[in-house]
């Protein structure tokens, strides 16, 4: 028998996955989640007078809206990842959706395409926290303007970089 040279990259996930698998890693991703999100939002508040008892009634809810954003930003990355597996075989765009899938799920830096669809991912998910961070806050009772610039600060410093984070430092 013919020994194969072959790697099983299908049963490898990429890092950006094990964030909605349920594991021990959830110990550690929920609470530092919550915890970066009240500090943010904590400083992103301001001289507001009572801005403990703001965090500590609001916090749980940025934090969810955080988590839910970012599997908006999944669902591009996987929609991609898996649009190649719909495409005929003799479809001229195979190869090139192969590619980027490959780069999306291993190492977004591979080639443009990948990096670029990651990068839309990322910045769709910060889209995401801030409009529904935004309305979280207003209905909090903060005016539109500092919720504007509560949800602005939230949605750039805890959007989903990790994204960006290629898989394969971990597989090779």
């Amino acid at each position: 028998m013919k020994r194969s040279d072959g790697k099983l990259y299908n049963i490898l996930l990429p890092i950006w996955m094990l964030i909605f698998l349920p594991t021990w890693l959830w110990l550690f991703l929920i609470p530092s989640n919550y915890l970066i999100d009240r500090i943010v939002l904590r400083w992103s508040l301001g001289a507001m007078p009572e801005k403990g008892a703001f965090c500590r009634k609001n916090t749980w809810k940025i934090c969810l809206a955080g988590f839910l954003s970012d599997l908006g930003g999944v669902c591009i990355l996987l929609g991609v990842y898996f649009c190649d597996a719909m495409m005929s075989d003799s479809s001229p765009a195979k190869d090139l959706l192969e590619k980027i899938g490959s780069g999306i799920a291993f190492d977004p830096f591979s080639n443009i395409g990948a990096f670029l669809v990651t990068a839309l991912s990322v910045a769709a998910a910060g889209a995401l926290i801030y409009f529904i961070d935004r309305k979280i806050l207003i209905k909090a009772g903060l005016s539109a303007e500092q919720a504007r610039s509560s949800a602005l600060k939230l949605a750039v410093i805890t959007a989903p970089y990790l994204y960006l984070l290629p898989s394969r430092l971990l597989y090779e």
